[in-house]
C-alpha cells in the first residue's frame, strides 16, 4: 500500500520561510519523479514543482521560481520543499505526488498572513 505523508504546514508571516516534508512508503521511492502541488481556497489544484528520481532535474511553476526549492533524500524516502519569501498568495493546502503513478498525500495546510 502506497502512502505519502506530508508535514510542516502552519501559519507563517509574509516573507518567512518553511520546509515541507513528504515521507513515502510502499514503493521504490528512488525510481520515481516526485512533485508538489497546491490548492488555494476556491481554486483548482495546481502544479508547484517536481524533481527527477536522481535529483538532477527540477522544474518549477513561474509563481514560485526563485523562492521555492525541491529536494529529495532517496535514503529516507522523503521529498522536501523549501519555501522562502512567503507571500499571502502561497496560502494553500500542499500535496506531494508520485508523478507517474498518481498517488497523493493528504495534504498539509500552509497559511501566510500577518
Amino acid at each position: 500500500q502506497v502512502q505519502l505523508v506530508e508535514s510542516g504546514g502552519c501559519l507563517f508571516q509574509p516573507g518567512g520561510s518553511l520546509r515541507l516534508s513528504c515521507v513515502v512508503s510502499g514503493l521504490t521511492f528512488r525510481n520515481y519523479v516526485m512533485g508538489w502541488f497546491r490548492r488555494a481556497p476556491g481554486k483548482e489544484r495546481e502544479f508547484v514543482e517536481r524533481i527527477s528520481y536522481n535529483r538532477l532535474a527540477t522544474y518549477y511553476a513561474d509563481s514560485v521560481k526563485g523562492r521555492f526549492t525541491i529536494s529529495r533524500d532517496n535514503a529516507k524516502n522523503t521529498v522536501f520543499m523549501q519555501m522562502n519569501s512567503l507571500k499571502p498568495e502561497d496560502t494553500a493546502v500542499y500535496y506531494c505526488n508520485v508523478v507517474t503513478l498518481g498517488y497523493w498525500g493528504q495534504g498539509t495546510q500552509v497559511t501566510v498572513s500577518s
